[in-house]
């Protein structure tokens, strides 16, 4: 008799013993336990060891960290109907554990299905010269409306990176040609900008020597001596109007006073 009840005593610590060891936990510092009691939500426990009573409560872990999560290739038609292919990486994190488990099934997966809608739908507003130089707005753009729509789940996204933007072949020539041809105009406007400036200066310099004619035949002999130093063998140059003058009234002088 005493050999059965030593027996019934000793199975009973044993059993005691699997309980204890069977309830406790241990949560890292970047977990959290959602507690349910009896199927109800009681609290959210952790990090360190907790103890879970089996059979009346049931424990979800979730991990704090910061997810990274690539979102697949989105084929989007932009505003300007250009076909292009989008992909992208969100990250975010969990900042509330009972809202992530109770108000979603999946909030992985959820997160990610809402990630590719909203970067169709974003990007489908803009034109495809927004999406290659306005990457950063197109971002803070996607990432305001994922943390808002996410934030009934307790998920805060804090940034969302467009990676790439993927183009076909005669999009990519077209887009060459129309960097080229924009060259081109601002060569032409900097040329003509030039234009316009030395004409001014010309002119500037023109009524100045005008004011003074000593000045323009400074100017003309200062020429014929650059010309002079040129190669050629011929050398064909006009002669001032004034100058030819002038020749002529210093030679109508001696003949005037022979006739005299």
């Amino acid at each position: 008799m005493l050999l059965d009840f030593n027996i019934g005593l000793g199975g009973a610590l044993l059993l005691v013993v699997v309980l204890v060891i069977a309830s406790l936990r241990i949560l890292r510092e970047y977990e959290r336990a959602v507690v349910f009691l009896l199927g109800r939500f009681w609290k959210v426990k952790g990090p360190g060891l907790i103890v879970i009573v089996p059979g009346i409560m049931q424990m979800v872990r979730v991990d704090l960290r910061v997810v990274t999560m690539d979102v697949p290739t989105q084929d989007v038609i932009s505003h300007d109907n250009v076909s292009v292919k989008v992909n992208a990486v969100v990250y975010f994190r969990v900042v509330e554990p009972d809202r992530a488990i109770i108000q979603v099934a999946n909030f992985l997966m959820a997160t990610s299905e809402l990630a590719q809608t909203t970067l169709r739908a974003v990007l489908g507003k803009h034109e495809l010269d927004e999406m290659l130089s306005e990457r950063e707005k197109l971002n803070l753009d996607v990432q305001k409306i994922l943390d808002a729509q996410t934030d009934a789940w307790g998920i805060k996204v804090t940034n969302v990176e467009i990676k790439h933007v993927d183009l076909n072949d005669s999009m990519v020539r077209a887009i060459a040609r129309q960097a080229e041809a924009e060259r081109e105009r601002r060569a032409k406007i900097i040329h003509a900008e030039g234009e316009l400036q030395a004409s001014a200066k010309l002119l500037e310099a023109a009524q100045m020597l005008a004011q003074a004619p000593q000045a323009m035949q400074l100017r003309y002999l200062q020429t014929l001596t650059q010309i002079a130093g040129d190669k050629s063998s011929t050398i064909v140059f006009p002669l001032p109007i004034e100058l030819m003058a002038h020749l002529r009234s210093g030679a109508a002088v001696p003949g005037e006073g022979t006739r005299s």
